[in-house]
Formats: structure tokens, sequence, C-alpha cells
């Protein structure tokens, strides 16, 4: 049964302080010069230079001051004097068959035997077969699952454990083939200092550890040379472990455990760990297929990794540019983002979230009050931010927020305009390997005592948010990407547009009718108000600008889709009727001068106006300033003629 604790926020606290002090004390511990060998094996350490025994553990101090050649098997000298391989070459030691090890570029040169475990000797071909079923296997718990279970099988311990580690240093069994009468550990977190940052650095130069026996006391080192010197035994085979690993074995029940590493990106992301309840060593050559088979289960657990990632990466940005994409429109931004058919809670999977833009402030889901919230997070100069933990990591900003335990905030701009998402507060529950409390520890830096599953409820966290944290900053990013490219768009548009009425302007003419001529026929309506300079020097330029604006109104609405109403300057219009005959394009001038006569109501006055239109229609690839100088003959000749009527 699983034992459950729910700590008040202070035992939490000093929980963790314990940990941070348990983890530093490991971190302290000389865990590459220990200065102790284990006692199933023998190590030497050679001066190149004269060949003797510099150093030894005292299983084998006769050896100091003499040539290991005098051993008498030609190859163990051979070993010693030419071979560059770390894996291990078979020789005869004081009537023993052993695996000698050899490691080129230490100093001394550090030497190792192990002897030969006869009915081992053949059990690494299992390790091909293992690999050929592995290779197939996609799923990473799948792979982790059958790679513990081949694990088993070849090596005969009890337990095989594959363990995964997260960013902080803590891990979690996530792979447990074990014998029936032992006590499951599949699920169970535990504690970084179990596996400190020190030893899993020393597995990414070294990528398997034995330990044949927790009640082996070891053998010391020994030493000719100064008796200070500390020797770096980082690389060796035969490397002792610290008491307090020892006892945290003992208590664990394991006398003898086997450890490969599973290193992917560069770091220590995983390990394979066999342990037996009696003591137990398997040979060196087993070893090496072993990590052969933790390397491909590595390449395999990155590569469906990188393939999940690329999957969730590409699913964000489509989520993304569904929401972004109306951005580059005419319409509200805030709207868009917070009321539309999309909103960002279908970017960032959160309770609510709060949209601070052009000081208007705008709310989707379940949230605080914004203005306390805001104000709180203005106050504490909080720009860019990310915590599933607030009322532990941010109580200040908790208190503007009751109920919120998770809060993502993203800046969108200089004036403080952000987007912060919120989610609530959840019970958060870890399964830990051990109770982890003082209690189940003879002293504060101790080992666990027992590691039976142990169930810790803590409150004042929201459901973590992982990748959804990097998809709102992802998210902030592409939304003042679309506004700053809404911004160039729309400052362009300007460009194009007469300030004043709205319409295209001369110079958007000038650019565009080239490229309408070369496409096909155009017909074209110049427009000019009759006596426009009586209207501004009897109302006033304000009512002459507001009659020049109605105008500009007027010919849109009797203009086609596909037409272009502009403003070519001062009361002279054009409209460009496209792929249009000489009676479609009469037809638009018609209308457009009916259009224009009717009564304008100006604060309070009544400005009746009139115009007149000339017309001309060009051929496909007929010259635009030709066309244009016809039209306004065209419409003078209606002027001359008594305005408010159309020539051609």
């Amino acid at each position: 049964m699983t034992d459950t604790s729910t700590p008040s926020p202070d035992e939490h606290r000093e929980r963790l302080l314990a940990e941070q002090r348990r983890a530093e004390e490991c971190a302290a511990e000389p865990i590459r010069t220990i200065g102790r060998i284990q006692s199933h094996g023998y190590l030497f350490g050679v001066d190149e230079a004269t060949g003797l025994v510099v150093m030894a553990g005292e299983n084998s101090a006769e050896w100091l001051g003499r040539d290991l050649r005098e051993a008498g098997d030609s190859t163990l000298s051979w070993a010693i004097d030419q071979s560059l391989a770390v894996d291990p070459v078979r020789a005869e030691f004081d009537g023993m068959r052993c695996d000698v090890i050899v490691h080129r570029g230490t100093s001394p040169l550090i030497v190792e035997l192990e002897p030969v475990i006869p009915d081992l000797d053949y059990v690494r071909t299992g390790v091909v077969g293992a690999i050929q079923r592995l290779s197939g296997i996609t799923d990473p718990d799948e792979l982790r699952h059958t790679a513990a279970r081949e694990m088993k099988q070849i090596t005969g311990y009890d337990r095989v454990m594959c363990y995964a580690f997260y960013d902080d240093g803590h891990g979690q069994v996530v792979a447990d083939e074990r014998e029936p009468d032992m006590e499951p550990y599949l699920g169970l977190h535990f504690p970084a200092s179990d596996i400190p940052a020190q030893a899993r650095a020393l597995y990414l130069e070294k990528r398997s550890r034995v330990i044949a026996d927790t009640d082996d006391a070891g053998s010391p080192l020994v030493t000719s040379l100064d008796p200070t010197t500390q020797f770096d035994l980082s690389l060796s085979e035969l490397r002792s472990a610290s008491p307090q690993h020892m006892q945290f074995m003992r208590n664990m029940g394991q006398a003898a455990t086997v450890s490969f590493a599973v290193v992917g990106d560069g770091r220590l992301v995983g390990m394979f760990t066999c342990a037996h309840r009696t003591p137990r060593r398997l040979p060196v050559l087993l070893r090496r297929a072993l990590e052969v088979l933790a390397l491909q289960v590595a390449s395999q657990l990155a590569a469906a990794e990188q393939i999940r990632e690329l999957r969730r990466q590409l699913d964000a940005r489509q989520r993304r540019a569904a929401i972004t994409a109306p951005l580059y429109g005419r319409q509200d931004a805030g709207e868009l983002l917070m009321t539309g058919s999309r909103t960002v809670l279908d970017a960032v999977a959160a309770d609510g979230a709060i949209l601070r833009m052009h000081r208007t402030v705008r709310t989707v889901g379940e949230v605080p009050d914004p203005a306390t919230l805001l104000s709180a997070l203005d106050e504490a100069g909080a720009i860019a931010l990310a915590s599933d933990a607030l009322p532990i990591e941010h109580p200040v900003l908790a208190a503007a927020a009751p109920g919120v335990a998770g809060l993502v905030v993203v800046p969108l701009g200089a004036e403080g305009d952000r987007l912060v998402f919120v989610r609530r507060e959840v019970a958060r529950t870890v399964d830990w390997l051990g109770d982890q409390r003082p209690a189940n520890r003879d002293q504060p830096l101790s080992p666990r005592r027992s590691f039976s599953a142990w169930r810790e409820e803590v409150r004042g966290h929201s459901v973590p948010w992982d990748h959804d944290a990097e998809s709102a900053f992802d998210l902030g990013e592409d939304i003042r990407a679309a506004l700053a490219a809404r911004a160039q768009a729309e400052l362009a548009e300007l460009a194009w547009r007469d300030s004043l009425t709205g319409l295209h302007n001369r110079r958007f003419l000038d650019d565009r009718l080239h490229t309408l001529l070369a496409d096909g026929d155009v017909g074209l309506v110049f427009l000019d108000l009759d006596d426009f300079k009586r209207i501004n020097d009897t109302y006033g330029h304000d009512v002459g600008d507001a009659v020049l604006t109605a105008a500009g109104r007027r010919l849109t609405g009797v203009t086609r889709s596909s037409d272009l109403a502009i403003r070519f300057g001062g009361d002279e219009f054009v409209i460009v009727v496209v792929g249009a005959g000489t009676v479609d394009a009469s037809a638009v001038a018609e209308r457009a001068l009916a259009a224009i006569s009717e009564p304008i109501a100006v604060e309070g006055t009544v400005v009746t106006v009139a115009g007149s239109a000339g017309i001309v229609t060009a051929a496909q690839g007929s010259e635009a300033a030709e066309i244009l100088s016809a039209a306004d003959a065209a419409m003078y000749r209606a002027k001359r003629a008594g305005g408010g009527r159309v020539s051609g």
C-alpha cells in the first residue's frame, strides 16, 4: 500500500532545502579520486618510463617497484606496451586468466585486471539478437520496457530498471523488469541526490559502472610515490563507491549492481540499472556489449523524441497561424485574439487569458480580476514570466490572483501591452521511491531506510506549463510580427490613398493604369465638380472638404467591384472601368453624376453640386498618358457645353 502525505507549505519547503543540502553534500564527494578499488580485481599504476609499478591496490601491493612483465605472460606484456584499446585483452596473471584493461593517456598508466568468469564468457553473443529485436521499436515506452527485459534475460540479475532524468535532476523509474516476489518500482520518482550531478557527469565519460558486492570493504590504493598523491580513477572499471552509496544500495536490498548510461544530445537522459540480491559481476566484454545496446536505445529514443518534437512544433505552429493570420487584415487585433472563432486559448492550453493592447483590456476564459493582476505585474516590473508555482515563487503576484498557481506573462510591446495566461491551482501528486521525510533517514544526510512507494500531495502548483510556456512566447512573437507587418502595410496603403476622401490617389493611378491597359480593354471616366470654387468661397473650406468627402463616398457606391474610384486632384475624380466599352463607361459616368447631384447636408447647411464627365475607352495596349489626356479633354467639352453632362 502506498503511504500518502500532504505536507504543509513549510514542511514541503523544509524537505526541499534538506534535499538541496544532500545534493550539495554528494557533490563534494571525491568520487573520481576515491582511493579505493573493489577487491575482486587488480589495479596497477605503471611508470611508463621505467615500466615499474608505482601504485597498486592493497590486494596486490607486493608488485610495487616490480615490472608487471615479470608475470610471465607475453600477452600481458604486449597489452602494457602496445595496446591502444580500452576493451580488454585476455592474459594470465598469477595463475589466473584475466581480462586486462589498459587506460592510455593516464599518468601513471592505469592497468586493470579482472578474473575471467567462465560461465558468462559467451553470454554477450545474446546482445546481438537483443539489438536486432529492439531496432524496429519506435514507441519510447515499449523500447525501454523491452530493453530492460532483454537485459534481465542476458545478465541474469534479479531486477533491471530504466530511469529517465528530468531537467531539475530528479529521475523516474520508467521500466521495471523484476522477479515476481520483488516490490514494484515502476513509475516512482527519486530525488536528484540519489544519483548526484557529479555521478551523472561521470557517466558521460564512462558509460557503465559495476558494483560487484556492497559488503566488499574494497582494497585501498598504496603507492611508492608521495603518499598524498590522489589518483584519478574516473575511467576505472574497479573504482569503489562511496560508503553512503553502498549503504543506500544495501537499504534497497541490492548486493550488486551494474548500470549503463543512456546519453542523448551530450547529456545523461536515462540509465539502465541491473540489481541483484546476492553478489554478482559481469565480464568486461559483456559490459561492453551492453554499452552498445544502451547506445542503440539512446539513438532510437533520440529519433523518437525528435519526431515527436517536430510533430508538436508543427501542430503548435499551425494553431498559432490560425490565430494570427487574421491579424494581417483590418479588423481589431484585440477582438480577433480574444473573441474570434479561434482565440489565444486554442494555441496555449490555459484556464483563461488577459490581453492588454493599446490600453484596452480583454479577457477570455476564467481569469482573476484583470485590473488587480495587471497592476501587480506593472508594480513588480514583470515583463516576461513563466511559473507553475506562483504562490511559492511569486507570493506578491499570487495575492493579486486568488486561486491562480500558473502564470505566463508574454510582452507584446514597449507600452506595457501584454498577454497573460493563467491556470488554476491543482493538487500536485508525486509517487516517490521511498518516504522523503526526515523520519525515513538516520540523519538528514543519510540514505533512506525504506524504499516503499510514498505519495506526496503538494499545494500551490498548477498543471506544469512544459511546452505550453514555449508556445505562449512563440505566439507573442507571431503577434508582434503580424502587428508590425500590418502597420507597415497600413503605411504603404496610406501612400496610395487620398487622406481626405479615402479613395486611391493619382500616384496609385499612375502605377496601375499601365498594367490595366496591358491586360485588356479599359473605360476611363474623368469627372470634375462644376463651379466648386463657389462652394469654398461661400461656405468655407471645411464645407468644401466635406463635399469632396461625400462625393468620393458616392462614387464608390456607384462603381462596380472591379472598378477603381480615384481622386485625381482638387475637385477632379477618375473612375477606371475595367474591361468595359463605351456603353458600360457611359452608364457608370451617368450614375456618378446623378449620385453627386443629390443634395449634401453639412453642419446644418444643404449644399448642391453638379459635375461634368468625359469618357474614353481604350483597347488593350493603349498608352496611359494618351487615354488620360483624351478623357480630360472630353470632360472639358462637357463643361463648355454647359456642365452637368457626359461627353465622349
